[in-house]
């Protein structure tokens, strides 16, 4: 069989890959934010284009592999070469993550070594294309064929992301209940018996609740002060956290329902936004509606919360992401507008 006349044009593989790539990346980046089943298409789109990628790549290495023979190596081949073995390397941990793999790294894991190989290949690639730039214009001359082609590869990569699903619940080591994000459960219903992950930097000492208080201010008639004391805990909830670092676990959790801390400040007409902010400066806003139905949690599964789950408070925001759980509590503030600056805040405020 000519697979030459299956595969659409040099230049229409280029920039389906691409587009491939493009489309990973931005995927990649909305999958820490897709915490409610209703965005299950943006962890499917990132799946889907994985698979297309994984269907051009080979297309793409066999007609440059003469390029990179010892007597052609040149430095822009040689870099390409570390650009495909990036792309390989991430697209390889992706699916070995799928299928139930796993990888001591120390603190890190699979999963982790998939993300930041995957980081890896945007600024590697346009440092590629700076060489190597074609224009998309060029890239029609297969015309209808080339649009079949691609339609093609597009269905194969849809039946094999299907097919995943039952291969996967049939190879016995795979062994991962995994969500639609792909997370694996680990210590649900164990009390503080689960992962504790920080999101990049935040690792403060542990608090003394002697010298600790939690703050509600900004846009409120009343400001308040508690010290731990003076939160006892009263509201329950029942939710999954679902970590960007690959594992999700459901507890009980029980604390002190924002709401209540709310009516008893008094939020202004104005308000629109609640922010959570962390002893280090991390922190994260909420609209009011979703706020007012969040907790601030002090124990889980009955248990107090241990240091390293965000003792004496941690965020509970059902449907959002781990890093939008915000831990080590310490103040409440509303607002009209959301603070631009906490963005940079999470990347920022451990350190």
């Amino acid at each position: 069989m000519n697979f030459g006349r299956l595969s659409p044009s040099p230049r229409a593989v280029d920039w389906g890959l691409f587009a491939a790539v493009a489309t990973l990346l931005s995927t990649g980046v909305a999958t820490a934010f897709a915490g409610t089943p209703s965005a299950a298409w943006i962890i499917d789109a990132h799946a889907l284009s994985g698979v297309v990628l994984v269907l051009l790549l080979p297309v793409k290495l066999r007609r440059v592999a003469h390029r990179v023979a010892p007597s052609r190596l040149t430095g822009i081949r040689a870099f390409s070469a570390v650009l495909a073995t990036v792309v390989l390397g991430a697209l390889g941990t992706g699916v070995w993550w799928v299928f139930g793999g796993t990888l001591d790294l120390g603190p890190w894991g699979l999963f982790h070594l998939h993300v930041g190989l995957g980081l890896f290949v945007p600024p590697l690639l346009l440092w590629h294309l700076c060489d190597r730039f074609h224009s998309p214009a060029n890239a029609t001359r297969g015309g209808r064929r080339d649009v079949l082609r691609y339609a093609g590869l597009v269905t194969a990569g849809a039946l094999l992301w299907r097919v995943q699903g039952p291969v996967n619940d049939a190879i016995e080591s795979a062994g991962a209940d995994r969500r639609y994000t792909g997370s694996r459960e680990e210590g649900t219903g164990d009390g503080n018996r689960f992962p504790v992950t920080s999101w990049v930097a935040d690792d403060p000492d542990p608090v003394d609740a002697a010298d600790w208080s939690l703050s509600v201010a900004g846009r409120v008639a009343h400001e308040r002060a508690y010290d731990a004391d003076q939160l006892a805990p009263d509201a329950t909830e029942r939710a999954i956290l679902d970590c960007t670092s690959g594992w999700y676990s459901g507890h009980e959790w029980t604390g002190v329902r924002v709401g209540d801390l709310l009516d008893a400040a008094d939020t202004a007409d104005e308000a629109a936004w609640v922010q959570f902010r962390s002893v280090t400066g991390y922190r994260w806003s909420l609209p009011l509606a979703e706020a007012r139905d969040a907790l601030l949690a002090t124990h889980v599964d009955g248990e107090r919360l241990a240091h390293g789950h965000g003792y004496p408070l941690r965020l509970v925001a059902p449907g959002r992401r781990g890093f939008q759980w915000v831990k080590w509590v310490e103040s409440v503030r509303v607002s009209e507008r959301r603070e631009v600056g906490e963005w940079l805040a999470i990347f920022v405020s451990g350190l």
